[in-house]
């Protein structure tokens, strides 16, 4: 055999040593070899796609890549060469039950970061829709916020704005009745006579009485205002702030669990998106089951009758070894028992 078809044996998981004595085998073993070691390439190529997603980070990528790729091509090489072709087929069947279990879930979890890559810039698009639609519900959460605690101060500010409007009000009322006294304009609280005359001064005292009580409550309410004031803004400072932090978080939203949700929003709102996605994991799936499937329904080969002899070979041996000592660690004792009643007697 050539060093590509001894490497091909190796990835395999079989015995080199037997795989030397029975060449009608190398065929197959090479073609099992060749699908565990790229689906350990594109487990690599998966973990180290996933990893650059969430550190952003070549090296790290790379490094995890490897090692990941390198989990998967060990892992897969013990699942099929734990499936022995001896036995019945029934036997045989459920021994690779849950090797076929597994190996989905491996086949799952490899596909799924090259579905992102494929689909990246469908993925992008959508993770910028739910972007936005995560800043609009925050805004209406910080809105909602703002309502809540700065309603009290603007309740009691609206309360005080009322008052200063009514007095106003008065006084507004006071300088117009004044107006109409001194121009002679009849109505039911002026006397109708031209002039500034003794109602006129009534009223001009009405009317700077008027001012002073605004002037006076505004003077006594301002502090109050101010306090108000600087405390509905603080209100918004910090909210507006806490808001500016998140929409940048919400702008960092890019990490491999936002991408699976997008994706999984595409697969939901495209039926072409789905399918295809399906499609993918479906292949590696049966790139993951396949060197399983291959190893239980291929036909038991010279490389089973040796593998199967070599293990009986072992397992004599050690039956015999054991056999051996049991039967020499007897003789010792009972040996050591006479020889305990010969020197009693």
């Amino acid at each position: 055999m050539n060093w590509f078809q001894k490497f091909m044996l190796i990835c395999s998981g079989g015995n080199l040593h037997i795989l030397r004595k029975t060449p009608s085998e190398w065929n197959k073993f090479s073609g099992i070899g060749g699908v565990i070691l790229f689906t350990a390439v594109f487990a690599s190529l998966s973990g180290g796609y996933a990893l650059y997603t969430i550190f952003d980070n070549l090296w790290y990528a790379i490094g995890f890549g490897i090692l990941w790729g390198l989990m998967i091509f060990n892992l897969d090489r013990y699942i099929v060469s734990s499936i022995k072709k001896t036995g019945t087929w029934g036997n045989q069947l459920i021994m690779a039950i849950p090797r076929l279990i597994l190996a989905t879930f491996l086949g799952i979890i490899i596909s799924k970061p090259l579905e992102l890559k494929i689909f990246e810039k469908e993925v992008n698009k959508q993770l910028n829709t739910i972007i936005q639609r995560n800043k609009t519900q925050l805004q209406a959460e910080m809105n909602a916020r703002i309502m809540q605690q700065s309603g009290p101060f603007e309740q009691e500010k609206k309360q005080i704005n009322t008052k200063i409007q009514e007095y106003q009000k008065a006084f507004d009322s006071a300088a117009t009745e004044l107006e109409k006294e001194i121009l002679g304009t009849k109505t039911h609280l002026t006397s109708g006579k031209t002039g500034y005359g003794t109602n006129a001064k009534r009223k001009e005292i009405l009317k700077q009485q008027r001012r002073t009580d605004l002037e006076n409550y505004q003077k006594q309410i301002a502090p109050r205002l101010h306090y108000l004031d600087k405390e509905i803004s603080k209100v918004y400072n910090n909210i507006e702030t806490e808001r500016a932090k998140t929409e940048t978080a919400e702008d960092r939203f890019n990490g491999f669990a936002a991408r699976l949700q997008a994706l999984d929003e595409l697969g939901k709102n495209s039926s072409v998106i789905a399918a295809a996605s399906m499609f993918i994991m479906g292949l590696f799936i049966c790139l993951e089951i396949s060197p399983v499937l291959v190893k239980l329904i291929s036909s038991v080969g010279p490389y089973d009758h040796l593998l199967d002899k070599t293990e009986n070979d072992f397992r004599l041996y050690a039956k015999e070894k054991m056999e051996k000592g049991n039967t020499a660690t007897d003789f010792r004792i009972s040996k050591f028992r006479k020889d305990i009643e010969s020197n009693s007697d």
